[in-house]
């Protein structure tokens, strides 16, 4: 089966080599298969075709690379200097460049995303992410504080602060842009010096091996980077309830985060959480009505709304609000859909049979509360895990595609009529991890962002990143924040050190 499958992929040599081989994780630098023998299926969500098949590691695989990090840190990763480590992770950034083509295939193989997106997103942008953490790597410091220590009477104190890695992280990402959520968590980590275990989606492995592959071949000493491959419930849940993890750093929905949260308190084990949302985009009257199509391709479709900021509510002024809707229909109307290896389809697969189904019973739930449903005529492509581009009108605001998180190709609209009727709504939701403003007046651009309560806020844009711009939620969207410095400090413990002179 996954050589036929396989072989109907526009693939070159070398990623057909790779996807078609023997996968393995790595833990201590080594390849190893689960202790069982247990494998499981990966898929091409384009053909729903199995294309691969992967260790199911658990507990004992899981065990195994605890102890490798844990010998690591203690060990030869410990006496590196920052320069040192800092050179290492920049020759994992060139790596990933130069194996861009394999990588950015595989991606698209296995996850379902447009080849150029995983071209310049996942390998592009990790690349770049790389390159910014590891010049954090030279640049971690403490402070030196006057106090009023009083005893005994006439004492002198030195005091000082110290930074030092946290230890063990357990990584756990998601399948929506699987290298790069992986590089969001190994390359701060590194940087810090940490080590990690990471266990990719059940989804969407095969970029998480490669990966440590390269780290590998850059000469990362063994055990520093661990890759364990296995199912959630499974590896995942033995790495979050692990008490030789450290810190554990995990992005996903909000009921996986929570019983990861419960799991990491027993040992009270460092906790960064990056979970769901349900984003509004907040369109005033006044706002460029030709920046429509860019808000609905960059906001709602990007990635087929695979997003955890996709704009899958659009709160709209009374003014335009016909013209919003009648632009976004029209958009998801005219949208052709296919594989990510077909450049001139727009819309493409989910990444599974499963999230097919949860996002069209979502769709039949709306519409059977009295939703209209604005989408695509077109024909299907035959198999794989296709959902048509959807707009949703007339939703009340206790409606499941208003109220919970979708991920996947769909939107609400929804009228106001005051600013202060839309930032009501656009605050009414348990989720608080990023919207979107769209006006021309700064003035009230400014002001609507102050009122919001989200992690991150666009002003007449959306889904826009940076190594350099804090991301992260409020409310159930999470708790920490990625990038920039403040991630940094999530991989480190402070020390006080006070000293009589």
């Amino acid at each position: 089966m996954s050589e036929q499958a396989l072989a109907a992929l526009p693939l070159s040599h070398a990623t057909r080599d790779f996807i078609g081989g023997a996968h393995a994780m790595i833990v201590a630098g080594q390849d190893i298969a689960a202790q069982d023998g247990a494998t499981m299926p990966v898929h091409d969500p384009a053909s729903g075709r199995v294309i691969a098949e992967v260790p199911a590691g658990g507990k004992t695989e899981v065990d195994r690379a605890v102890s490798a990090a844990r010998a690591a840190l203690e060990g030869p990763w410990s006496r590196l200097r920052p320069v040192e480590r800092e050179r290492l992770i920049l020759r994992l950034a060139d790596a990933v460049e130069a194996d861009g083509a394999v990588l950015a295939e595989t991606e698209t193989a296995n996850n379902g995303q447009p080849l150029g997106m995983a071209q310049g997103l996942e390998v592009g942008a990790s690349a770049e992410h790389l390159r910014y953490m590891a010049g954090w790597a030279t640049k971690i410091y403490g402070q030196t504080l006057d106090v009023s220590i009083g005893m005994p009477p006439g004492a002198k104190y030195r005091v000082m602060t110290r930074k030092e890695p946290v230890g063990v992280v357990g990584a756990i990402v998601p399948w929506n842009f699987p290298l790069l959520m992986a590089v969001w968590k190994i390359a701060p980590a590194l940087a810090a010096g940490c080590t990690v275990v990471l266990k990719p989606a059940d989804e969407t492995p095969l970029t998480a091996l490669r990966l440590g592959q390269l780290a590998r071949s850059v000469g990362i000493p063994e055990g520093v980077l661990n890759i364990v491959t296995g199912r959630g419930a499974e590896a995942g849940a033995a790495l979050a309830a692990h008490p030789g993890i450290d810190k554990i750093a995990f992005t996903g929905s909000t009921q996986t985060g929570k019983l990861i949260g419960h799991a990491a308190i027993d040992n009270m084990t460092r906790l960064t959480l990056e979970l769901g949302g349900k984003s509004p985009m907040v369109m005033f009257d006044d706002m460029d009505l030709d920046l429509l199509p860019f808000a609905a391709g960059v906001g709602v479709f990007f990635n087929q709304g695979q997003v955890c900021t996709c704009g899958s509510r659009v709160l709209v002024q009374r003014g335009i609000y016909d013209r919003v809707v009648e632009a976004f229909a029209g958009t998801v109307a005219g949208m052709t859909m296919g594989s990510g290896f077909d450049p001139s389809a727009q819309v493409n697969p989910v990444v599974s049979a499963r999230q097919q189904a949860k996002i069209n019973g979502m769709i039949a739930a709306g519409q059977a509360t009295g939703a209209t449903i604005h989408t695509n005529s077109a024909a299907l492509p035959e198999g794989g895990f296709y959902v048509r581009p959807t707009v949703v009108t007339g939703a009340g605001p206790d409606n499941t595609l208003v109220r919970d998180e979708i991920f996947g190709p769909v939107t609400t609209i929804q009228p106001f009529d005051t600013v202060e009727e839309g930032i009501a709504m656009a605050n009414d939701s348990v989720y608080g991890l990023s919207a979107s403003v769209w006006t021309r007046d700064i003035s009230r651009a400014f002001n609507v962002t102050d009122a919001l309560k989200a992690g991150t806020v666009w002003v007449n844009a959306h889904n826009l990143v940076d190594p350099n711009m804090p991301f992260g939620g409020y409310k159930q969207s999470g708790m920490g924040r990625e990038h920039g410095s403040m991630v940094i400090e999530n991989y480190l413990e402070t020390k006080s050190v006070c000293m009589m002179v």
